[in-house]
């Protein structure tokens, strides 16, 4: 069973009262009535006129005292006055995501106006690949033997019960700042500030790592306010990249210390001084083409690549110096490291996530309503992410894992690590902790977990968790995937003032999330992919498409773009229902729109397929078809090259008959070599071929021709890609990845040849039940 189609949930008429609009139009002091902006927030429950001024305004906001945390805070103080006063050795243990980074870069700074920085304060963040999150025994023997008295965790620790009893017996201390889930009892530390301590409606309770973290630095300063040399403020970028990075629901202080950080953030692309207070943060802004002024600069640019580093490398600490450090020179090698760390990060994620999708390929979605799928190959690093997509592309909780593999006489066992994402209200930490039994390691929270178990176990492991998720559920289809549309508009909408407008619910994320606009009737035009490129100009293998989208209400249309996507992707001709997100494109210096997802315009109004929707040709000849019948006559190679004409044909209330028969097709090491013969053929003519031609040709998929091509490359032919198709210009050297480029073409090819011999043969019904499944209503 494929991946299920989003199910668009479009919101209810809720016109805001002409009170609430003009209080809305006084606060962002504006001539015209913001009517998207008063509609959103209206929408979002944003009606109390008190509350709205701090909401859009951080001027308007009261951010909650540090010593809200009670006790807790002042044990925190009190122990780092002690160690200040007795000149002891204090040591910080952070994390290698970007919450713990910039949470180990807060308390870097922030304590080190009070402890003398590498002789009195030193640093250390675990390694994501050889040790995973939280404290570690030999981690803290290191701190003990340095000689430090006194630990201060950020972003880990809450429930590490057994390190902690360690801990004291080295004779350390602990000041654990953390967010994640609690103990079941407080533990033997000096002080545990977390905000799960306090009430949901509390203005700290969502408070990620780096904001705990600051509240620390900021309580200390309060006490202690002759000693530090650098404003407290100076943290707030730092805070910025750690809470929107770390995907925590923006309300409260969380929003305010956002807003804060933005403001600081974008100094450092355009300082007032002319030499920015953070080269690294500068460094990276240039490699991702941002200006800081923006959450998405964080969510999209800094972050990953802050996060990239462990990803693939393990060891994360150079990211503390890269965001502390005051030495440009510095500052521009560690950015470089870490700008290819990320584009490292994307080639993984792309290859995991096709591996991953063929193995879902072989599920049955409506009996799998958790998908949890294991391969030895997959690097650990990036499985969260995949996790992550495959959450929200099929609506359901995934869990990624790596399996480990281990000598028979090592004496130790095989583990499978991995990492886990939910979607829809779903409690991933509450699903996955009922299977402790079945565990080694395990950590989280709702939304997100990492763990590890014995490879034995994951069956058991698999099959528990959808047993356990199918007596939460009451349908089937409360799995679908979803997708909530914000507000109607038109092409004619977009741009500068509507952008203007909602730029004012920024920073979004979880619990305020990005404004998505549904656009109907529309059509695309000058679709073009390309691969993506780093930041030396060379190519990633990432795809995106760009294109036009257009209305009647604006024919010439509207730039946009599609990740993850190739041109063929797009309808052509074809009037389309689209959800989008206005965006502002600072490198261009243009409006655009991301494409979220797309409709057939009336499809979905069509439910099941009736026996005369879908015509079987395949094995007889096509001589009785209705006579206003669409004809297929190339097989599929996949469900979209079905689901497309499919749909054409439901729209024009047609049949689609399938009328492709089975044919030979040569084993893809004989279609290698004829599509070296054709490169040779193109080298000795000057010609050009179109992708069109070659793809027919070969019968290859637009992903499939680009691998081909790809390996051509490696081969030695210096193969030009245009719009107007490809040609070769010469024949060198081949590449060292030459094999490893044809393998992977090779595989691709292979793949596709026994889809399409699927297509052949899968029964008729089997093709009219998917089909029917794929055409539920979307609105």
């Amino acid at each position: 069973m494929n991946q299920p189609r989003p199910q668009w949930q479009l919101p209810a008429a809720a016109i805001p009262p002409p009170d609430f609009q003009a209080a809305v139009q006084e606060l962002v002091a504006t001539d015209s009535v913001p009517a998207s902006l008063a509609t959103l927030l209206w929408q979002r429950g944003w009606r109390d006129l008190e509350q709205l001024p701090g909401f859009l305004n951080a001027d308007h906001y009261q951010p909650a005292d540090p010593f809200a945390f009670g006790d807790e805070m002042e044990r925190a103080v009190a122990r780092l006055q002690q160690a200040r006063d007795r000149d002891e050795k204090v040591a910080i243990w952070g994390d290698f995501d970007a919450d713990g980074i910039t949470a180990t870069s807060v308390l870097w700074e922030g304590l080190g106006e009070f402890f003398a920085p590498a002789t009195q304060l030193c640093y250390t963040i675990p390694n994501r690949l050889t040790e995973s999150h939280g404290l570690n025994l030999a981690g803290l023997e290191r701190l003990a033997a340095w000689g430090a008295t006194l630990v201060v965790t950020c972003d880990t620790g809450s429930t590490n019960l057994a390190e902690i009893v360690q801990a004291r017996q080295l004779g350390l201390d602990l000041i654990i700042t953390d967010h994640h889930t609690l103990p079941p009892t407080r533990p033997e530390v000096a002080a545990i500030i977390n905000p799960r301590y306090l009430p949901t409606t509390h203005p700290l309770y969502h408070l990620s790592g780096v904001a705990v973290a600051y509240k620390l630095v900021e309580a200390l300063y309060q006490r202690l306010p002759d000693v530090p040399q650098q404003p407290l403020t100076t943290l707030l970028d730092l805070v910025a990249i750690g809470l929107i990075a770390d995907l925590v629901e923006l309300s409260g202080d969380c929003r305010y210390l956002a807003q804060r950080g933005i403001e600081q953030l974008q100094q450092q692309s355009k300082p007032p001084t002319g030499t920015p207070t953070r080269p690294g943060v500068a460094e990276l802004l240039r490699l991702c083409q941002k200006t800081g002024d923006r959450p998405t600069d964080i969510s999209f640019g800094i972050g990953p690549r802050i996060n990239a580093v462990s990803r693939v490398q393990g060891d994360a600490r150079f990211c503390v110096e890269l965001l502390t450090s005051r030495d440009p020179q510095r500052c521009h090698q560690l950015a470089q490291e870490t700008e290819l760390a990320n584009t490292r990060r994307k080639e993984l994620q792309q290859q995991v996530l096709r591996s991953a999708k063929q193995q879902l390929a072989q599920l049955d979605l409506s009996t799998t309503p958790a998908l949890v799928l294991a391969d030895p190959q997959w690097p650990a690093g990036v499985l969260g992410l995949v996790a992550g997509q495959l959450a929200q592309e099929y609506g359901r909780p995934a869990v990624l894992l790596s399996l480990e593999t281990v000598t028979a006489d090592s004496g130790a066992e095989p583990l499978a690590r991995g990492s886990a994402r939910s979607v829809q209200q779903i409690d991933l930490y509450e699903l996955v902790n009922r299977q402790q039994h079945l565990l080694h390691r395990f950590g989280g929270h709702p939304f997100a977990a990492g763990l590890s178990l014995p490879v034995a176990n994951v069956p058991l492991f698999a099959e528990a968790l959808n047993q356990s998720l199918r007596q939460q559920l009451t349908t089937a289809a409360s799995l679908r995937p979803q997708i909530a549309v914000d507000l109607r508009v038109t092409v004619a909408d977009l741009g500068r003032d509507l952008f203007r407008e909602l730029k004012w619910l920024e920073p979004c994320g979880m619990g305020n999330s990005v404004p998505r606009l549904l656009l109907e009737d529309c059509w695309f035009s000058d679709a073009w992919h390309q691969n993506s490129r780093d930041y030396k100009q060379r190519k990633v293998q990432y795809i995106k498409t760009t294109f036009q989208i257009a209305d009647e209400t604006c024919p010439a249309g509207f730039p946009g773009l599609w990740w993850g996507h190739y041109k063929e992707e797009l309808p052509q001709d074809t009037r389309c229902d689209a959800v989008v997100e206005l965006d502002f494109n600072t490198y261009r210096k243009q409006y655009e729109v991301r494409l979220i997802d797309l409709r057939l315009r009336g499809v979905e109004h069509y439910h099941l397929p009736t026996l005369e929707s879908l015509l079987d040709c395949r094995q007889q000849p096509a001589t009785a078809l209705p006579p206003t019948a669409l004809r297929l006559a190339d097989c599929p190679a996949n469900w979209r090259e079905l689901e497309q004409p499919y749909e054409r044909a439901l729209q024009q209330a047609r049949a689609l008959a399938l009328v492709y028969g089975e044919q030979a097709e040569p084993e893809p090491p004989q279609l290698w070599t004829q599509l070296i013969g054709v490169a040779k053929y193109l080298l000795r003519t000057g010609d050009r071929a179109s992708r069109a031609q070659l793809r027919h040709k070969f019968r290859l998929s637009p992903a499939s021709l680009a691998l081909g091509v790809e390996a051509l490359r490696a081969l030695g032919f210096a193969v030009v890609s245009e719009r107007e198709g490809l040609s070769v210009s010469q024949l060198g050297a081949g590449l060292p990845s030459r094999d490893a480029a044809i393998a992977t073409f090779l595989a691709a090819v292979a793949e596709e040849q026994f889809q399409r011999q699927y297509f052949y043969h899968v029964p008729i019904e089997t093709l009219r039940a998917v089909l029917g499944d794929r055409a539920g209503t979307a609105f």
